[in-house]
């Protein structure tokens, strides 16, 4: 009886206990529910996967300032990627600007893996810096290998083989290859020079040699994209570690039964064959430029040259190739070139025109001055009085059938001032561009190569097109024992062209601001080429001695109907013929143009290429 009594007086407070206790639980299962749905997002979140970037450094000072600017441009997270570096038989300062960039940036990366080689300044068995002797061969080789069991060994999810002269302008380009999912793949690059040269091959013949293929121009051109399956990808490729076949993948030793080339990029293609994989082309999307390699006969010189033509053709559509911050480029040597001046002809109204021809000018070593253009926009018919100026009796535009334009005069008047400055200062001869030209290749050179051979075959020359419209190509013939110069017939344009002392005189003789023609137009009457001969009777003598780069040495930078072109000159009023009472609404000088022109007119097919 008292253990029951005891039992009531004890049962109100274990009741009281287990009720605190599922309540303390429940409080304990809500919290803890919270706390998953607070943390669990971050759960899911995966990081990128790593990269090894890897690149070797030869003689490449001239390339590295940008190659390595874009590299730290690429927009992935530098902390998941590691760089692999190796600059041996260096006969410049590559591995000064190595070491400079990687103090600046080497704590920003995973890690960074560097090896110079200081013992040998070329390799014994080259016959030039450009030469890809055995030696050379089996060293690239031996460390491409390298770099990939390294990249192994790191556990890295990819690695991103890719030399160091490649221009990688797109900065999204690693995630755009890795959204591809494939086991091997590189991003197109196009030529660094006209033409049809590509980091990938078309076809392959069974001894590992190059085949020329219809698919191969077609993905060039753009005229097919997408992700394609082709036998060989180079210069830039990116490799997923992460799939088990890549094991198999080598660069040393070759395949079983292999008999192709010495050759690294041959033999890891034949690598990828064996493990019965294929690499991938991706052109979805623009990504940058690969240089043409240069063989034996040609010096670093010329390597030199090829990529600071690049560096102009980026400036064409675009803001200047981006450069690394981190490296010192020293300034580019300036000059005249022999000549007592050269002028650069631009509108004060267009300053993007004259910013980019100040920049490719001095890439290019040109000590120029900038004249400002006469703008049609500000003519006048009060000062056309004052001028004399005069339409030619009876002209008419060839091709529109209309008077001069104000831009057209605006255009004439800069050159003839520029005629006049040279007499006035006595020069003996000058130079003139316009400021919508791009420069071919090796301008410098081959413009040297020229003014050598017009002295010595043609000493009474009076004026030498290095870029125009031509016409009538069949008719022109080569200056005998010349290889740079031709007799110009018929031409349009005034992109730029050679004055001497004498061609000046003769120019101005005429007084040819009385009886006006645009610009283009009077040169070759003075030369006598011109077609129309109701003009050409109006002016005697015509013994201008004219002549032209064959083939020229620069175009414009657009032609009609391509995207972002226009013409000062052609877009602008025209005069009254009675008393030039005119609207200036769209004057302005600037390329001369007047008909269509077709690109194919002054630059090689396909075929020719």
């Amino acid at each position: 009886m008292a253990d029951l009594d005891l039992w009531r007086v004890i049962c109100p407070k274990k009741k009281l206990n287990l009720l605190f206790l599922a309540t303390l639980i429940c409080i304990c299962i809500l919290f803890n529910q919270a706390f998953v749905a607070s943390i669990s997002p971050d759960d899911t979140e995966t990081q990128p996967p790593t990269v090894v970037i890897a690149f070797l450094v030869r003689n490449k000072a001239h390339t590295l300032p940008w190659f390595l600017g874009l590299i730290e441009k690429l927009d992935y997270p530098k902390n998941r990627i590691s760089l692999w570096i190796r600059s041996d038989h260096n006969i410049d300062n590559s591995t000064a600007i190595l070491e400079e960039w990687l103090t600046a940036v080497k704590h920003e990366y995973h890690s960074v893996d560097f090896n110079i080689n200081y013992k040998h300044k070329g390799y014994a068995d080259e016959r030039s810096p450009n030469d890809w002797s055995k030696k050379r061969f089996k060293n690239v080789i031996k460390l491409r290998q390298q770099a990939l069991e390294d990249a192994r060994n790191k556990w890295a999810d990819y690695i991103f083989m890719v030399d160091a002269d490649v221009i990688i302008e797109n900065n999204k380009t690693l995630q755009l290859l890795m959204d591809q999912n494939k086991t091997i793949v590189g991003p197109m690059f196009n030529a660094s020079v006209i033409g049809y040269y590509s980091n990938f091959w078309g076809g392959m013949d069974k001894k590992g040699y190059y085949v020329r293929t219809k698919d191969y121009l077609q993905m060039v051109d753009w005229e097919i994209r997408g992700c394609f399956r082709v036998p060989m990808v180079h210069s830039a490729l990116l490799i997923d570690l992460r799939r088990s076949v890549t094991q198999y993948l080598a660069y040393s030793p070759s395949p079983p039964k292999y008999k192709g080339p010495y050759d690294d990029i041959i033999i890891f293609a034949h690598s990828v064959k064996a493990a019965a994989i294929s690499m991938f082309i991706l052109n979805t999307k623009y990504f940058g430029k690969v240089m043409v390699p240069l063989d034996w006969q040609y010096s670093l010189r010329e390597e030199i040259d090829q990529f600071a033509y690049v560096r102009l053709e980026t400036m064409v559509e675009g803001p200047p190739l981006y450069r690394s911050k981190h490296v010192y480029v020293p300034p580019i040597p300036q000059s005249k070139l022999g000549f007592d001046e050269i002028y650069m002809v631009n509108l004060l109204r267009r300053p993007e025109r004259r910013e980019r021809m100040r920049n490719t000018l001095y890439d290019l070593g040109i000590d120029s001055k900038f004249f400002d253009a006469i703008d049609g926009k500000k003519l006048n018919d009060t000062y056309l009085d004052s001028l004399g100026i005069d339409m030619l009796p009876g002209f008419a535009d060839p091709y529109h059938g209309r008077a001069l334009t104000m831009g057209e005069i605006g255009c004439f008047l800069s050159h003839y001032t520029i005629w006049e400055e040279m007499v006035a200062k006595n020069y003996e001869k000058i130079l003139i561009f316009e400021d919508d030209v791009r420069f071919e290749p090796f301008f410098d050179r081959k413009l040297a190569k020229l003014m050598k051979e017009v002295e010595e075959l043609v000493p009474n020359w009076d004026l030498i097109y290095l870029g125009r419209k031509r016409l009538d190509r069949d008719s022109e013939v080569m200056v005998k024992g010349s290889s740079t110069l031709i007799w110009p017939s018929y031409s349009y344009w005034t992109l730029s062209y050679i004055l001497s002392r004498r061609g000046a005189d003769k120019l101005l003789s005429h007084k040819p601001l009385h009886r006006m023609v645009p610009v283009d137009e009077y040169l070759p009457i003075l030369f006598n080429k011109h077609p129309t001969e109701e003009w050409k009777i109006q002016f005697k003598p015509r013994n201008l001695v004219g002549l032209s780069a064959e083939p020229l040495l620069l175009y414009p930078t657009h032609y009609t109907g391509e995207p972002n072109y226009f013409s000062d000159t052609e877009e602008s009023s025209v005069i009254e013929t009675e008393d030039y009472d005119t609207d200036t609404e769209e004057s302005i000088v600037g390329n001369t143009e007047r008909f269509n022109p077709s690109r194919n007119m002054d630059l090689l097919s396909k075929d020719e290429l």
